[in-house]
């Protein structure tokens, strides 16, 4: 007779391997999605992050500052990038983020490029996630 935790790890791989085979012929998502629905993903977000991080050193800090703020309250949405209007009032406005977030026009300068690249295939929330992981990386970068 198997053992319990040799049982245990048998069911954990189907179950994961049935999660990849149902994730992946249902669109789901996954970490090298833009890899081939929008090869110039990692490039363009990149380039802008490069020059606005030459700019201002400190703006690498702000896209992951951003980010956090933006999955803080109900997930990483990106309703943090939503101007308030006569209908609702943003989680930009909001009291703990109206003053110290910045780095907004940058995040919409990458989406811009994006959509002309890729139109209609990263979405706001990615274009934010991607901004803040590739400041991460061009922060550590000598």
């Amino acid at each position: 007779m198997a053992s319990p935790g040799l049982v245990i790890f048998f069911l954990s791989c189907a179950m994961f391997q049935a999660f990849l085979v149902s994730s992946s012929n249902y669109g789901g998502l996954f970490p090298e999605l833009y890899q081939f629905s929008c090869p110039q993903a990692n490039e363009i977000v990149m380039s802008v992050l490069e020059e606005a991080i030459a700019e201002d050193p400190r703006m690498a800090a702000s896209f992951l500052r951003l980010h956090f703020h933006d999955c803080f309250v109900q997930g990483c949405d990106a309703a943090i990038l939503l101007d308030k209007n006569s209908a609702f009032k943003s989680e930009k406005e909001a009291g703990p983020n109206k003053n110290p977030l910045r780095g907004f026009e940058v995040i919409d300068e990458i989406k811009a490029k994006l959509e002309q690249v890729c139109p209609h295939t990263v979405s706001c929330a990615d274009t934010l996630a991607l901004a803040a992981r590739d400041s991460v990386v061009l922060e550590g970068t000598p």
